[in-house]
């Protein structure tokens, strides 16, 4: 006797959505769903091919073409004022860098107060030091003179000078004071010390003034 082959099951209607539901709550379908941005970048590029292609009505295209490029417009400012601009920001990173010798990633303010601290405790040498170089980062960080890496203290007073045309001799002077008690060892003063702290005062309030 041939028994007859089994009749493949087929599920009902409420049975069939069921299962369908099943299985378009898999994680992977919803994955693969276009995000409401991936919608609007398709519409977008779609209506762009259609300018181009002459999908669009001639007497739409000149409305069209300036929708799109004020859309192009307004997604680079967008972009500028997310992730800023990229020049700017590599400018601000470079001025964190060697500075007169020494690897200093310390801003203005902290180098004042470093100078201020070591004055304090009577070390004159290291406090002049740090005071020019404050003097120096604060200058960068106003964005008025640029101190490349391994230039002088000297270089620097002198482009300096340029800018405070006032202050070019006091600048060298400061530089002066710098070489003198970093490289020739000579014992450092509260009047150097000072001088150089007055200074960068006067440059600071001077460079509010120009802007």
């Amino acid at each position: 006797m041939i028994l007859a082959a089994a009749a493949p099951l087929i599920p009902d209607g409420d049975e069939a959505r069921r299962l369908a539901e099943r299985e378009l709550a898999d994680p992977s379908y919803r994955a693969a769903e276009p995000t409401p941005f991936d919608r609007i970048a398709r519409a977008i590029g779609d209506g762009i091919a259609q300018l181009f292609t002459g999908g669009v009505d001639a007497a739409w295209a000149p409305v069209v073409a300036v929708a799109a490029l004020l859309l192009v417009v307004l997604l680079v400012v967008l972009a500028v004022l997310i992730w800023g601009r990229p020049r700017s920001r590599g400018l601000v990173h470079a001025s964190r860098g060697e500075l007169f010798g020494d690897a200093v990633t310390a801003g203005a303010g902290e180098l004042r107060r470093t100078a201020a601290a070591l004055a304090d405790q009577g070390d004159w040498e290291a406090a002049t030091v740090a005071a020019v170089r404050a003097l120096a980062r604060r200058l960068e960080e106003q964005q008025r003179v640029t101190v490349a890496p391994g230039a002088t203290v000297t270089s620097f007073a002198r482009s300096a000078g340029t800018v405070f045309p006032d202050e070019a001799s006091s600048l060298i002077q400061a530089a002066h004071d710098f070489d003198d008690v970093r490289y020739l060892r000579r014992p450092g003063s509260r009047e150097a010390y000072e001088r150089v702290r007055a200074l960068d005062d006067r440059l600071s309030r001077a460079a509010v003034t120009q802007r």
